[in-house]
């Protein structure tokens, strides 16, 4: 059921794929469950491109053909789920480990996919369905250790997604953002970064297109009960898209790979990957056209990074930026939990390295509540934060700056060579990170990671970690 001789495998590069994980997402959104879940602790407003690697990492591992690497991703994302729960704005309790909501989002993702096939003109044989079934619910079984909350059969799937459509879903908040806001205010990827204007004109172009063309491929019943729009020339415009992304399959192999081209779009000019001395020639040459541009027909000019390789943020840049996760306006738990939980993955820690990193967050957490959270709301906001900058850096986040050096340094040898500086920070060392031997000392990480945590500090390793989109 997993590997390449999967039907899902089949599947994970298709271009096509891209709409059917909007849809999937936009009904996973829609139960309450998930709903409150991805508004409370979600990164996927303020980090979207971050969030969508994280996933297809982990679609990765859970379908590859190695047993051992698809059991240890299950444990982390059972630990990950675990610690999501609360209670929504109506007061009702959610929990990300409900076996029922766990298998929802299953179910999104495969009735998707043969909608996909189905709105593109290629509707699955019988048999192919049945297969990429069987594959789902190992997927499930994978997570929960069995899958009985997904029907058993095919033809037994189809009234139980119809009656989760007619009974369950709602038009939840989570739904509403990433059908209408999400787009419209989409941050630019790394590889764009410093083309404001040439991405927010295509975001303003494509962003409605998207969202319209998600809208008319959700079950019709659902979009009736939520008030969806129905907007004339949508639904040919739907099937065009669909149409025109499975052509793209004709495309050589290396094109359309999921996994090169999220890489590109994620590719920080600074990293070390040698395309991204292509990318940073090609922005070169756009950037002059632009001057040429302006000298022409004077335009104001764009807000760029403050002059020095050691640029500053002011507090509101920095709160904006990497200390509110999730997009909500505040700095509270969750967003902390978010900044654990990327570093955990980005490690593929195991669970006591993971728990030791959760634990000196949530000191952390608990020292900036004491400090700063001065109305007592349980929640810091940018003037509260703002008014008391220094006490952002106390003996808490000193913890942190310790446990992810440990939890860095595999080896234990109290230095980080350049393969575990790798697998944090994905680029090699930078030039002035290295002490003698090559290596990054941790008197030395610990103060670079201080000195950006308290908002001194942007052009560091700790940029594309945590601060971008």
């Amino acid at each position: 059921m997993f590997g390449t001789g999967s039907q899902f495998h089949g599947f994970f590069n298709d271009p096509r794929w891209a709409l059917a994980v909007i849809r999937a997402t936009v009904l996973e959104a829609a139960h309450p469950q998930v709903g409150a879940a991805l508004i409370d602790n979600s990164t996927f407003v303020a980090h979207p491109w971050r969030r969508l690697r994280n996933t297809l990492t982990s679609l990765q591992r859970m379908f590859g053909a190695d047993d051992d690497t698809r059991q240890r991703e299950a444990a982390r994302l059972n630990r990950l789920h675990a610690r999501l729960h609360g209670t929504d704005p109506r007061n009702r309790p959610y929990d990300a480990m409900d076996p029922d909501t766990r298998a929802w989002v299953v179910a999104t993702l495969f009735e998707s996919t043969v909608t996909m096939c189905r709105l593109s003109g290629q509707p699955l044989e019988q048999r192919t369905m049945e297969q990429l079934y069987r594959e789902f619910q190992g997927f499930l079984a994978a997570l929960e250790g069995r899958a009985d909350h997904l029907p058993r059969t095919l033809d037994e799937f189809w009234p139980y997604y119809d009656r989760v459509v007619a009974e369950e879903l709602e038009n939840t908040e989570a739904m509403r953002i990433i059908l209408y806001k999400l787009f419209d205010h989409l941050p630019a990827p790394p590889v764009l970064n410093g083309f404001p204007a040439l991405w927010a004109t295509g975001r303003a172009v494509a962003g409605p297109v998207v969202g319209a063309i998600t809208v008319a491929s959700l079950p019709e019943p659902f979009r009736r009960r939520a008030g969806l729009p129905e907007i004339a020339g949508v639904q040919t415009l739907m099937q065009g898209a669909y149409l025109a992304a499975g052509l793209t399959r004709f495309l050589p192999e290396g094109w359309i790979k999921a996994e090169n081209v999220l890489d590109l779009l994620t590719l920080s000019p600074d990293s070390d990957d040698p395309r991204a001395r292509t990318i940073t020639a090609v922005r070169d040459q756009m950037k002059r056209a632009g001057a040429l541009i302006r000298l022409i027909t004077p335009l104001p000019p764009e807000p760029g990074p403050a002059s020095g390789g050691e640029a500053q943020r002011n507090a509101q840049e920095f709160f904006a930026e990497v200390l509110d996760q999730t997009g909500d306006g505040y700095l509270d738990w969750p967003d902390l939990a978010a900044m654990a939980r990327e570093l955990s993955s980005r490690l593929d820690l195991d669970e006591p390295e993971e728990t030791r990193l959760y634990a000196a967050y949530a000191d952390w957490w608990r020292e900036l509540q004491s400090a700063l959270d001065t109305d007592g709301d349980g929640r810091v906001g940018l003037h509260e934060y703002a008014a008391a900058v220094p006490s952002l850096a106390g003996p808490a986040l000193i913890r942190v700056a310790e446990v992810l050096f440990d939890v860095t340094d595999k080896n234990g040898d109290q230095r980080i060579d350049a393969d575990e500086y790798r697998a944090l920070f994905r680029t090699a060392f930078h030039r002035d990170t290295t002490e003698a031997g090559g290596t990054y000392g941790r008197s030395a990480f610990v103060n670079d990671f201080l000195s950006f945590m308290s908002g001194r500090r942007r052009t560091t390793p700790y940029d594309p970690l945590l601060a971008d989109a």
